[in-house]
């Protein structure tokens, strides 16, 4: 891995630890999975390794859908562990609340466009939340962490994705959930165009039910 110098973890999330550290002169970020005790040590050692390389390949192929992802540096199967970009920059769930009306929906219409051209080329995030989405000085979005995400064209992935990016804009921008996904919902359309997205947000309403009728099933019982 090389010479790796003041290393400090910056958060601890269900499956990784992010660390803000010193590489050969760069500032990077160093994310490592760590072992899961609930699984049997062979089969964990294969599913941070698939997913360590898994993660880097599915930023490469959002770049080539003309989505912005921080800069591979080294990969480390074995330890689970990638080198990566620090991107000098605010998260969006920072920014949204603190801005005026039209800059927001603007921003969330730019959002809208960036999940467009990861679903047209075939990359579903799988964890389409406004803290996985960094603005830079330039105001320019890099989306990050792609760990649940995977290669599929389907309707139901992509309908999954975007209904999580609702959830997450209701739970955190409750004030302005609606206003913002209305937003999403515009850039999307304007690059997955009229016809193909109306199928996706059909696919929204549709996994809504599903999860409502679920919901009244537990409460019956």
């Amino acid at each position: 891995m090389g010479e790796v110098a003041s290393k400090t973890l910056i958060k601890k999330g269900a499956e990784a630890s992010l660390y803000l550290a010193d590489w050969h002169c760069r500032k990077v970020i160093i994310k490592t999975r760590f072992p899961k005790k609930y699984r049997p040590v062979e089969l964990d050692e294969k599913i941070r390794s698939y997913r360590t390389m898994h993660e880097p390949l599915l930023m490469h192929e959002a770049k080539k859908a003309g989505v912005s992802t921080p800069t591979i540096f080294l990969v480390y199967p074995k330890n689970a562990t990638i080198i990566m970009e620090f991107i000098e920059g605010t998260q969006v769930k920072q920014l949204l609340g603190s801005m005026p009306k039209k800059e927001r929906q603007e921003l969330c219409v730019k959002i809208g466009e960036l999940i467009g051209k990861l679903h047209k080329h075939g990359v579903i995030h799988g964890d389409l939340t406004t803290s996985n989405m960094l603005m830079n000085a330039e105001g320019k979005i890099f989306l990050v962490d792609f760990g649940l995400g995977e290669k599929s064209a389907e309707l139901e992935a992509r309908g999954v994705d975007l209904h999580l990016m609702k959830r997450a804009l209701q739970s955190t921008h409750y004030q302005f959930a609606q206003e913002c996904f209305e937003g999403v919902l515009r850039g999307y359309s304007a690059v997955l165009g009229e016809e193909e997205a109306k199928e996706v947000i059909a696919k929204i309403v549709e996994i809504e039910r599903r999860g409502r009728y679920v919901s009244e099933r537990k409460e019956e019982q």
